[in-house]
């Protein structure tokens, strides 16, 4: 199903659930833990579906995960087409290792960053934006389940300290966010030092995810889109790229210290 049309569609058979159920707003608003104006907000469009509103749902009426995986499908339509089948590894992934030289992965930013890195395209509408928020955000509910992937992320300095006075606030949160992860079992953030200068990461970001199988797929995103990787050459350079860099990072609690020192610095 396409996005926008799969949303509808979606809507449009919780109401029908909804009322086979013998619910009216308020009722099964009130189950859901949500008020009735927003559960009629979501069922006539003005406001966006998002994945905890569908699994209360899913939970209320008994559908067994049926709204979750039907709205999965039309995240997935709404991606760009070099994205899906990407997003495909990443949900299925039991380990995932991340570079990046540049910016906060995605999986690991806060809302108010992830609005300001989305908004630096300014051909995109507002509504736009917020569509693809409510996406990238979403994505990072991989993060949270039962079974996480486990997450080993490589940072340059430089993008703890890319900011100005105006993001610093902005900012500060995002590095606290990154603490607070970094304490998870399963997610670990390392720093590579700014004194350490050039090296082979350098030349860009990449991410790799590990299937169930073993078998690992690549990502690599540049300023047109992205490429999956998954020939067996090229994974072999990648994985061997991400040793080295892993090998230049600090250990996860000297990355702790350094992302507290920068965010002392500002205060």
């Amino acid at each position: 199903m396409e996005g926008e049309r799969g949303a509808d569609l979606i809507r449009a058979q919780l109401r029908r659930m909804r009322i086979a159920a013998g619910l009216n707003q308020e009722e099964f608003g009130r189950r859901a833990a949500y008020s009735g104006s927003l559960v009629s907000s979501v069922e006539t469009g003005t406001r966006p579906l998002d994945l905890p509103y569908v699994k209360r749902a899913d939970e209320v009426l008994e559908t067994g995960g049926l709204f979750e995986s039907l709205l999965n499908l039309a995240e997935l339509a709404g991606q760009p087409s070099w994205f899906r089948p990407w997003l495909d590894a990443e949900r299925a992934a039991d380990q995932l290792r991340c570079y990046q030289p540049t910016l906060i992965p995605g999986l690991l930013q806060t809302e108010a960053y992830a609005r300001a890195v989305i908004r630096c395209d300014d051909k995109l509408t507002d509504a736009q934006v917020e569509k693809r928020l409510s996406a990238r955000m979403d994505r990072q509910s991989i993060l949270d389940r039962e079974e996480p992937p486990q997450f080993v992320v490589v940072l340059d300095e430089i993008v703890l300290r890319r900011v100005d006075e105006s993001f610093q606030g902005v900012m500060a949160e995002q590095i606290h966010h990154l603490i607070g992860l970094a304490e998870r079992p399963t997610l670990s953030v390392h720093i590579v030092p700014a004194d350490i200068g050039m090296h082979v990461g350098l030349t860009g970001p990449f991410i790799l995810a590990r299937g169930a199988d073993g078998g690992w797929v690549g990502n690599l995103e540049n300023q047109l889109g992205g490429v999956v990787v998954d020939k067996d050459e090229a994974l072999a350079t990648l994985l061997s790229r991400w040793e080295t860099v892993r090998n230049e990072a600090l250990s996860r609690r000297q990355s702790t210290e350094l992302m507290k020192e920068v965010v002392k610095s500002w205060t």
